[in-house]
């Protein structure tokens, strides 16, 4: 059981504080149930997740030097593969992806999406609005554990990891 102001992973909402814990007056199935107050970090509202629930994983936040482990195995995460050539497809891809939650497919789905909206961009066009959905909602479960982790704001969190990316590149040059 998780205590309270720790902070987890919920599902697909990402980084969520625990802020107390309540038994829902609710008729039927769920009364008397535990359940957890989860406050997102990065978006508004309150959430009322099941304490003993399997349907939606929740877990603690990485540490720093798992964080840092993700960052720096970045480069060597191939891109997704697009399976299917329908929006509705790619659609249930991209969501198989978030719901998973792993960092690694989070990571794959971003490397595609960017792939793709480089080439959009070179026909002077736009990403796709699923595209551009499922790409935000990436970002903000990668970034938002990745700032949790790191204990820096959310909208650093790009920059750090350009800069250790490229800090580890340069190491690696003045080795060889």
């Amino acid at each position: 059981m998780f205590q309270l102001g720790e902070l987890v992973v919920y599902g697909s909402t990402g980084v969520c504080r625990v802020e107390g814990f309540a038994g829902l007056d609710q008729p039927g199935e769920y009364r008397g149930k535990q359940y957890y107050q989860l406050k997102p970090l990065w978006q508004d509202g309150v959430i009322y997740a099941p304490v003993d629930s399997e349907k939606v994983p929740m877990r603690p936040v990485i540490s720093r030097e798992e964080a840092e482990t993700i960052i720096d195995r970045m480069p060597d995460i191939p891109a997704a593969v697009c399976r299917g050539g329908t929006a509705q497809a790619q659609a249930q891809q991209y969501q198989s992806a978030v719901r998973d939650g792993g960092h690694e497919a989070l990571i794959k789905m971003m490397k595609a999406l960017r792939r793709k909206q480089g080439l959009a961009e070179s026909k002077n066009r736009r990403l796709g609005l699923v595209d551009e959905r499922y790409m935000k909602q990436a970002e903000r479960l990668l970034y938002g554990e990745l700032a949790t982790a790191l204990e820096i704001p959310y909208d650093e969190v790009e920059d750090y990891i350009a800069a250790r990316l490229e800090g580890a590149a340069e190491s690696e040059e003045a080795g060889a």
